[in-house]
């Protein structure tokens, strides 16, 4: 028995009016994601790549094209339907963090908690130690480096459950080395919580911690490759 794919795009379109001419950022994309697959969308700059993860997302409306998440067809043109699915479904962890700098680490995570219904002090504890934070529960972001807020923010999101975690250039003001520990700890989080991860970036290195890559030229998928891990 086929398992239908947790996502599955076809022929999505995003078009821009912009003053006498269209701009097709994306341009008829097909895509399947099964679950608990790390999918890495890999394109320069203007491929399209973060259009997509915000269409994946529900942040965007496709101008055409048949978007399905489990089996159910996505929201679109409703905002607060649009809400309602990324707060039951997405996590995002964001290239600049976006902690709030006057709340602790725990604090931070309790705040989502509470936000998608319960706060569990243990759990999000649990979540800090699962990225390696187990010490740093009652730091400020502040007080912390770059990739111990990114390991924050990856444990955030991970606090409400979501079904798939997206990532736009999570890695991008970091160095090589905080790169790689902060890749390391989101493959092992995401393994142990069984997520499957949707990564938009331009850096090729980032491609191991994958088990697929699919990228994008000027709106439409040039290859689409699993990866042997």
């Amino acid at each position: 028995m086929m398992v239908a794919a947790m996502l599955s795009m076809k022929g999505i379109e995003r078009y821009y009016e912009m003053s006498s001419e269209t701009v097709k950022a994306l341009d008829g994309i097909n895509l399947e994601i099964e679950e608990g697959e790390r999918v890495l969308l890999l394109g320069p700059s203007g491929s399209g790549k973060t259009t997509l993860l915000n269409c994946i997302a529900a942040l965007d409306n496709p101008t055409a094209g048949e978007y399905s998440f489990n089996g159910n067809e996505v929201p679109r043109g409703h905002a607060e339907k649009m809400t309602s699915f990324r707060r039951d479904n997405i996590g995002y962890v964001f290239q600049f963090y976006n902690l709030l700098q006057d709340l602790t680490a725990l604090e931070n995570i309790l705040l989502i908690q509470e936000l998608s219904g319960g706060r569990d002090g243990g759990r999000a504890r649990e979540l800090l130690r699962l990225v390696g934070l187990e010490g740093e529960v009652d730091r400020f972001p502040a007080e912390m480096s770059g990739g111990q807020q990114q390991r924050v923010a990856i444990a955030r999101s991970l606090a409400k459950a979501p079904k798939l975690l997206l990532g736009d250039e999570l890695t991008g003001n970091l160095d090589s080395k905080t790169t790689a520990m902060v890749m390391e700890v989101l493959v092992k989080a995401c393994e142990s919580e069984n997520i499957t991860t949707v990564m938009v970036t331009h850096d090729e290195s980032l491609s191991k911690y994958a088990t697929r890559v699919v990228r994008l030229d000027s709106g439409i998928v040039t290859s689409d490759e699993k990866m042997d891990l």
